[in-house]
């Protein structure tokens, strides 16, 4: 049975590196090719592939974890499974729990993901067991849930902007920053501002 595939990404190039290695195999066919999440969820509507094949940074708009949402949210929904170049736990968690399939680095040999298409398409879970291992902590220990402006102030801090630089970036009070950084520090577990952003990085809540 042949199986049909979707590939998303936002680089051309990979899409046609993809194409070339997955239509070696006799059993596999690309059907459609996306640039961005919204792309993909439109074409899988419309052509009902059995695997979509999706990176995980898509540029602007919705990324792999939300395209990955919406493709599962389908009827008939495609297996999705992430191929990208991040291994942040946050992500890699993410991506699961939006549905995916499985995870895969794109250092991975193409049998590996030609593999890995053949048993997602079959319902398969496909996870390189140091993965799973992350995944199962990530569970036990999920991340802390911060406010949309507890992440502005923890991007902020990241660039090393001091309190006032804060609260003129996000107009608001030095206090009101302050009481941010009291809560920051209390759902990470840390206690100096190079600590936060050590952890928050560790645990993928900041990009690198």
């Amino acid at each position: 049975m042949t199986i049909d595939i979707l590939l998303v990404d936002d680089h051309p190039v990979v899409r046609s590196g993809l194409r070339a290695v997955l239509e070696a195999s006799e059993d596999l066919r690309v059907v459609g090719e996306a640039a961005t999440g919204e792309e993909a969820v439109v074409l899988a509507e419309h052509l009902r592939p059995a695997v979509v094949l999706c990176d995980l940074r898509l540029g602007e708009g919705m990324d792999g974890i939300a395209a990955t949402a919406a493709l599962r949210a389908l009827a008939p929904a495609p297996a999705v499974l992430i191929l990208t170049t991040f291994d942040r736990d946050a992500e890699i968690l993410g991506a699961i729990e939006a549905g995916a399939a499985g995870y895969l680095l794109k250092d991975v040999a193409p049998a590996a993901i030609i593999d890995a298409i053949q048993r997602a398409a079959r319902g398969d879970t496909v996870l390189a067991p140091e993965l799973a291992a992350r995944v199962i902590q990530g569970i036990r220990n999920p991340l802390p849930r911060l406010t949309a402006r507890e992440h502005d102030v923890l991007r902020l801090l990241a660039t090393g902007a001091g309190n006032r630089e804060m609260a003129k970036s996000l107009f608001v009070s030095e206090a009101t920053v302050k009481s941010h950084l009291v809560h920051i520090f209390s759902k990470l577990g840390v206690d100096s501002r190079s600590r936060a952003v050590h952890v928050a990085r560790e645990r993928g809540l900041l990009q690198p």
